[in-house]
Formats: C-alpha cells, structure tokens, sequence
C-alpha cells in the first residue's frame, strides 16, 4: 500500500517516552502532567457514567458545557458568544485543529506555520492536499518576522497557524504581533486558526492575548482550546473549538464524521468543573509559574543556557557549552547516560537550525524537577 504520509514514522514523544522508560529515566520529554486531575472532576465523570449517561451527546457538544464555555469567554476575553452557533466540543485539541485545518484547506491551498511547530500541523495540511508553507523562528528570541510572512504570502495562500502560548519555545504573541497578523489576513482576505492550548499558563503577570479579545481577528478564526491541559487530564482527549457562526457551520461538517461526538459523562463533569471551581482555571498560571521557578533555580549551577519561559509549561536550555552533539543525539545522550528525557528542539523544524536546545517539561512533582536537575547540573 502507498503510504500517504510517507516520511513520518513514530512520533519523538513517543520514542523519547519509550526510550525513558527502558533506560528508568526521569521523563521530562513528553508533555503531560504528573499530577492527577482535581478530585471534583474524578468524582463527577464516575458519577455521570453510573447514572447512565454513556450515550451519544449532541455533535456539538452538550448545552450545559458550551454554555460554560461561552461564559469562561466571556470572563476572560469579553466577548459574547452564542454557545450554540459557535462552540463545538471536540476529542481533543488535535482533532479540533485537524477538522479546522480540513475546513479551510483545499487541494493545492497553503497554509502558513512557524517553525519550530507543533508537529500535528504539516500532515493535517498534506492530508487536506495542501502544502504548509514553513516560516523558521529563530533562537533564542523566537519571534515572527512579519516581513517574512508578507514575502511568503501569494496566491495560493488560504490561512495562518498560530500558536500562543507557544509550543515548543515557551513565547508568548505580543500587541505588535496581532496588529502585524491582522493587516495580513485583511489584506489578503485570510483565514486563520489559533491554537490556544495553554491559554490559561502565562507567566510574569503578562496575561496571554487571544485571538478571542479582537472581534476582527475572530470574525476570521479558529480558536482551538485544551481541557487537558487546563485540568491536568491529556488522557480525556477532550478540547473544543470556538469560531463564528459561518466558520463553525464548515469546522462541524468535517467534525461529523470524524468522532461525531466526544465523552459525554466527561463533559458533563467538565460543565460541573467549570461551574462550581472556576477558580482553577484563575490559579494555574500561579501554579506553573512555580514550577517554573523551581525547575530554573534547581538548574542555575548548570552549564546550560537557560532561555526564557514566557508561558506553557515547558522550558528551553541550550546546551552549546557542554557538547558538540546534534540535539537528537544529545537527548539520546542525556537519556542513556544521565537519566534524563528531554525532547530534541530540531523535530519541530522543516530545515534543522543549527541551535543546540531542548525542551523540558516541568509538569511534575517538585521533587522530579529538583532530581531531574541535580541531574543536569553534573554535567
């Protein structure tokens, strides 16, 4: 059989997880929580799924949840949404961005990323028959050079991908970013989707921009969310996307057929979630920011290069003074011979750069954090 993604093989989180557990290496490399859900939560899909309610929800989502959704909008971004017309609960933000990326991508459209890029774009964009068109950002900064992306504009050019709080540099889009972004998509009449996963992770008391705070932006977009990242539950797979009316109509014609509906006793206890302890949501960039902190003043003793972790719960070391290792070799390296999983920057790119950086994930427990480092630091 002729494979449709004939260059992609196993995933780098995968093979760095698995590559961590053979060799009982403390697993910094994939991105999720050590920590368990919040108790309400746990309590609230066992009760749901005792009482029945393990059917099929409404395509869209359950009303009870879209209505919460809308109001968290609201809260956070002010801006009224209808629930109905313009929430669709989904399995997760990666099948939200691949049903928007399949909306708005035709045969031969392109669609621009940003390097370094989460690694669901590009197949989704091939598999839609398109072509992602790959604009590189640059360490240790890594910011959008917006003349660029007007250079690379023709068209063909359908969309935008962007990513804040960012994965995998840990940036976060800025006033000036948003005002550059807009006058693109309006003088090209472009579409664009945000993926907004760590919404709710930004640090230093800079809160993060959505596209969801600029009617004109959303009156063009895609905002793609994460539960299991607000809630520390990746393994419920559950995400939604918010887009107008008229977006929302193509996004859930695609969305039908590809998981029809999601958990339904999951989201009622999200709904519940969101209803009776909203003050999570308004705690975790406090409670990442720690972890950030005692991940960074474990590592000061280090030779590695600490870059700045703006938001997501992830941090970059650049690790030029220790070796001369590509970083895939590196990552190997450190997994092998210190013990610890990290996840190789250059994965994320079209054309590998030649910076030495890895990722780390500090969703952990302190004391991972602190004996991850110690380990580190004998480099």
């Amino acid at each position: 059989m002729e494979s449709k993604l004939p260059q992609l093989g196993t995933s780098i989180f995968t093979y760095m997880t698995g590559l961590a557990n053979q060799h009982n290496a403390l697993n910094l490399s994939q991105g999720f929580p050590e920590f368990d859900a919040p108790a309400l939560l746990k309590q609230r899909l066992a009760h749901y799924s005792e009482q029945g309610f393990n059917q099929y929800s409404p395509s869209s989502g359950i009303t009870p949840l879209q209505q919460q959704i809308a109001a968290l909008v609201k809260r956070n971004y002010q801006l009224d949404i209808s629930a109905s017309d313009t929430v669709t609960v989904t399995s997760g933000a990666t099948e939200a961005l691949f049903v928007a990326i399949q909306a708005i991508t035709h045969p031969g459209d392109e669609i621009i990323i940003f390097d370094p890029a989460y690694d669901s774009y590009e197949p989704a964009i091939e598999l839609a028959g398109g072509r992602a068109v790959h604009i590189a950002m640059q360490a240790p900064d890594y910011a959008i050079n917006w003349q660029q992306v007007a250079e690379a504009i023709t068209d063909k050019t359908r969309g935008i991908i962007i990513n804040s709080p960012h994965n995998p540099s840990a940036k976060t889009l800025k006033a000036s970013d948003f005002s550059a972004l807009k006058a693109l998509l309006v003088k090209h009449d472009l579409l664009l989707i945000s993926d907004e996963v760590y919404e709710h992770i930004a640090f230093d008391d800079t809160p993060h921009i959505s596209v969801l705070t600029d009617p004109e932006l959303f009156e063009r977009a895609f905002v793609i969310s994460s539960f299991g990242k607000t809630f520390h539950c990746t393994g419920w797979k559950m995400g939604y996307c918010v887009a107008p009316p008229a977006l929302a109509t193509e996004f859930r014609k695609i969305h039908q057929y590809v998981t029809f509906s999601s958990f339904t006793p999951a989201q009622l206890a999200l709904a519940d979630m969101l209803t009776e302890q909203s003050e999570h949501i308004d705690e975790l960039s406090a409670f990442y920011q720690q972890k950030r902190d005692v991940l960074v003043k474990a590592l000061q003793s280090s030779r590695f290069t600490i870059l700045p972790s703006e938001g997501t719960y992830f941090l970059l070391l650049d690790y030029s003074a220790i070796s001369e290792l590509d970083d895939m070799a590196f990552c190997e390296y450190l997994v092998k011979e210190v013990g610890v999983a990290a996840i190789p920057l250059s994965v994320f790119y079209q054309n590998t750069p030649d910076d030495k950086v890895i990722r780390l994930c500090f969703a952990k427990e302190d004391n991972t954090l602190i004996a991850a480092a110690e380990k580190l630091c004998s480099l």
